[in-house]
């Protein structure tokens, strides 16, 4: 029978004392050793290719069909994976096949869970990804990529250095121990109302929310590295922070590597667990504190807002910062070769300089169709790139006569600190 359950598909059900089926599915791993052992056993690209459709993705659950839409994974994702990192495969394998003996603490700390706020079901479902996530859901489902999540000191990162190098120290701190705590984060997020915040805000107290709850229901301090580093550095985190916290872009502190002036990642989930124990401590009502965070519309700016003052993390009135931030952010302030908006363009333009009010950061920049959509779009036919000073940007177009052309240079231009442009529309007509 043992032999049996290790290589057949494996799914644990429980009826939990809190009267709902909660199901936590691991057959998405055993599937895919199957589909790697086949890879690894040809350089066939074709093969390689049909090996990972066949005996993974087309057999997998509906969790890894959430988690290669929420990451972006394609079966080339996973081949090239497979192929560029063997010894990291074969380092993490053992512990990944160890994901059914968690299923019965998960199951309690989701009980425990269920004793600060009535939860609604959802499934657990436990995969493998291309090292783009640890965790993370989908509407009802909770998302574990296994092959970060139950990684620990001993996992040969080696090969992982040059393409994601934080991964190294992340395996250092044994994620596999804190591998608990992980799942009842990502289930706090299965039971609110979005798990994407438009401002960093948003995101940040989103995030703390899962972070604080999950501490709260296991009684335990997070396992996680920013939390450990925000405590001791608080003070310069929330001077920090409150520069940015109107942004539209998290890039600086969540979801991110070390190139930031702390040197840490994901230190967004630290100041959104700040808030949130701060709310938690002054309010009277323990049961309708959780509540209250839970629910939140996180969208819903003038709620967040009085949610984040309720709690009295920041010293001042939150429209102070925004406003602050609002006047922080470069702008494009005009375009060299014409007037935006005109309507007599010459068509021979081969060229667009957008000059910035800021020197701007090389490594950022991006466009989008303008509200006349696809078909009037001004495409970049080459990139020149920015000028020496940072502070104009060019690259090479086509252009017909008597013709709109439409583009949006967006907040994915940011400047040296990080700050996102305001979106600007490049807007104008060729003459004939």
């Amino acid at each position: 029978m043992k032999k049996t359950l290790s290589v057949i598909a494996f799914v644990i059900f429980y009826h939990t004392s809190f009267g709902q089926q909660k199901t936590i599915i691991t057959t998405d791993i055993n599937n895919f050793w199957t589909a790697y052992a086949s890879i690894t056993a040809t350089t066939d690209s074709a093969k390689q290719i049909q090996y990972i459709n066949d005996l993974y993705i087309n057999k997998g659950t509906p969790g890894l069909k959430a988690l290669m839409q929420v990451r972006n994974y394609t079966a080339q994702s996973f081949v090239n994976a497979i192929n560029l990192y063997p010894n990291y495969w074969k380092s993490i394998k053992p512990n990944t096949l160890k994901a059914d003996g968690y299923a019965k603490e998960i199951d309690k700390a989701i009980v425990a869970l269920s004793k600060l706020y009535p939860l609604k079901p959802a499934s657990i479902y436990f995969s493998i990804g291309a090292l783009r996530t640890g965790g993370t859901t989908l509407n009802d489902k909770v998302l574990i990529g296994a092959e970060i999540s139950m990684a620990d000191d001993k996992t040969n990162s080696t090969e992982l250095k040059n393409d994601f190098p934080h991964l190294p120290n992340y395996f250092g701190s044994n994620p596999v121990k804190g591998l608990i705590f992980t799942n009842t984060h990502e289930y706090v997020h299965t039971q609110q109302k979005t798990t994407i915040g438009n401002l960093l805000l948003a995101q940040v107290v989103l995030e703390g929310v899962a972070e604080f709850l999950a501490e709260k229901a296991l009684n335990v301090n997070s396992p996680n590295e920013p939390i450990t580093y925000g405590k001791n550095h608080d003070t310069e985190i929330k001077e920090a922070f409150e520069k940015e916290m109107f942004s539209p872009s998290v890039s600086n502190w969540l979801y991110n590597n070390t190139n930031n002036q702390f040197k840490q990642r994901d230190l967004g989930y630290y100041v959104g667990y700040a808030i949130c124990a701060k709310y938690y401590q002054q309010a009277r009502d323990k049961k309708q504190a959780v509540k209250d965070m839970v629910e939140l519309d996180y969208n819903n700016e003038s709620e967040l807002t009085a949610f984040v003052e309720q709690s009295a993390y920041f010293e001042k009135p939150l429209k102070m910062y925004k406003e602050a931030f609002e006047k922080s952010r470069p702008q494009i302030i005009g375009i060299k070769e014409f007037n935006n908006n005109s309507q007599k363009v010459d068509p021979n333009t081969k060229v667009v300089t957008l000059y910035f009010s800021q020197p701007m950061n090389v490594n950022y920049r991006g466009f989008d169709f303008g509200p006349a959509g696809e078909k009037n779009v001004l495409m970049v036919q080459r990139v020149i790139g920015f000028s020496d000073d940072k502070k104009s940007f060019s690259f090479e177009v086509k252009l017909e006569p008597n013709n709109i052309y439409q583009s949006v240079a967006t907040e994915r231009f940011r400047n040296e600190n990080g700050i996102p442009l305001k979106a600007y529309l490049i807007n104008f007509k060729t003459a004939n």
